[in-house]
């Protein structure tokens, strides 16, 4: 069989190749445009947000027309050549067209028109063509590229944890079971999808120092809110001989490198972001990664709240929880840019939570964003076995199920921390996407399993 011409990538074509270049573009049609001298077609190819120009001569149309409709899949070779338009530089003047797959272009679900956010939710398998999605995707790879970079960079090992389970990490009961056939027992006892890497990681910073994990995690939690999944991804990092200040530290550091990085390697989807999503996106967030993140105890953002006298959906107090409605409104409105809350009462929190002095709070803490609340949920752990056997009693969970968790702190134990963050939150943060099911490829909520 013989090898056909190598492609040139939207993106290289437009930042590398010189003008009079013989070119072979390959992708889909966006749009087209037909008249009697001369016809366009724009195609595009997931390389970038932009698309390529191609100028079709009589013949050419002619012959390809009912074919080249928005979505069709094409091999066009030609001459990168100077355009005499004003929207572009330049383009390939086609001398050859391949139809490589056809559409039906009444039939097609993504017509020029816009089509809702919801709606694409529905053709999971469509949507990636969107402009929209487009960027997200983009944005998205980017992230994750950055996310380990930073790690490994700072000598992190990244460590895969098991997606299967017999560990409830938060304590919440809320954990998909793993059921095989008639064989409830096939693991021997209980398994679960995992909520978090955390305690699994735990054992390898007692050994590397620093570590992290970057992998799928999953909630059997019943809440159709714009912020959960029942299927997201979590990066986790554990760093060992270190306390609350330093995985403070290492959070900032982190959010304002990654997202620093991410936008300068994505400007023209930011760009889009900034214009089409949330107007003045970039602003916020250049803001935000300039400036020093706040800092406040769990009982000093209760008495900020009560203070504003505003009529809440949720109590507010001493003791209280922090719901979206309070994060948000620290973020948003009384800090004006992420913020750290610490200190968080012992019972709201994991029994593996480090008590603090107070007896009454844990050394823990999450960062708040705006637009999002929570992105960031860490803290110290409690390195000190008779208080992890006691945080075990107060927090009804059943140390003997934890013996190996336990042997961690009677054999070399050190102080140690880390923090959660939700992957798919921190990509709505920095695009200003509303809901996580438009941030991930195939969202998994109540109801609504995809395929």
């Amino acid at each position: 069989m013989a090898g056909v011409d190598r492609r040139t990538p939207i993106r290289d074509l437009l930042t590398n190749a010189n003008a009079g270049a013989d070119v072979t573009v390959t992708g889909w049609v966006k749009t087209s445009r037909f008249s009697k001298n001369v016809s366009f077609v724009h195609v595009f190819d997931g390389s970038t947000p932009k698309t390529v120009q191609i100028v079709l001569n009589a013949e050419l149309a002619e012959q390809f027309k009912a074919e080249l409709g928005i979505g069709a899949a094409v091999r066009i070779h030609g001459a990168w050549v100077q355009s005499p338009g004003g929207e572009q530089s330049l383009e390939v003047s086609a001398t050859d067209v391949t139809i490589v797959g056809q559409t039906h272009p009444s039939d097609y679900p993504l017509q020029k028109k816009r089509t809702s956010l919801e709606n694409l939710r529905t053709m999971a398998h469509l949507r990636p063509r969107t402009n929209t999605m487009q960027s997200v995707f983009r944005v998205r790879n980017a992230l994750a590229n950055n996310i380990h970079r930073f790690f490994q960079d700072r000598g992190f090992m990244w460590v895969h944890t098991p997606i299967l389970s017999t560990a409830d990490a938060e304590g919440a009961g809320e954990m998909f079971r793993v059921l095989h056939g008639d064989d409830p027992e096939f693991f021997g006892g209980p398994a679960y999808l995992t909520v978090s890497g955390q305690l699994n990681v735990e054992t390898f910073g007692q050994a590397f120092t620093d570590v992290y994990t970057f992998g799928p995690t999953f909630r059997a939690e019943k809440s159709n809110t714009p912020r959960h999944a029942c299927e997201f991804w979590m990066i986790e990092p554990e760093i060992y001989f270190a306390n609350l200040d330093d995985v403070i530290a290492l959070a900032t550091d982190f959010v304002k490198t990654v997202t620093k990085a991410t936008i300068e390697q994505c400007p023209d989807d930011f760009a889009f972001f900034n214009k089409f999503i949330e107007k003045g996106l970039l602003d916020s967030l250049n803001a935000a990664i300039s400036a020093d993140f706040a800092r406040v105890t769990h009982d000093e953002a209760q008495d900020i709240l009560v203070a504003t006298g505003k009529k809440w959906e949720f109590k507010v107090g001493r003791g209280e929880s922090l719901q979206a409605e309070h994060e948000r409104y620290l973020a948003e409105e009384h800090f004006k840019g992420p913020v750290f809350v610490t200190d968080y009462p012992m019972e709201q929190k994991a029994f593996y939570m480090r008590l603090n002095d107070d007896q009454r709070t844990v050394a823990a803490t999450d960062l708040l964003v705006p637009r999002i609340g929570e992105m960031i949920g860490g803290s110290q752990r409690e390195e000190r076995l008779d208080v992890l056997d006691d945080l075990f009693r107060r927090h009804n969970v059943p140390g003997e199920d934890y013996e190996w968790y336990r042997d961690l702190r009677r054999f070399g134990s050190a102080p140690h921390g880390g923090f959660g963050l939700g992957f798919e939150r921190m990509l709505m943060w920095i695009t200003g996407m509303k809901n996580i099911r438009d941030v991930i490829p195939y969202p998994r909520t109540p109801g609504q399993a995809g395929y």
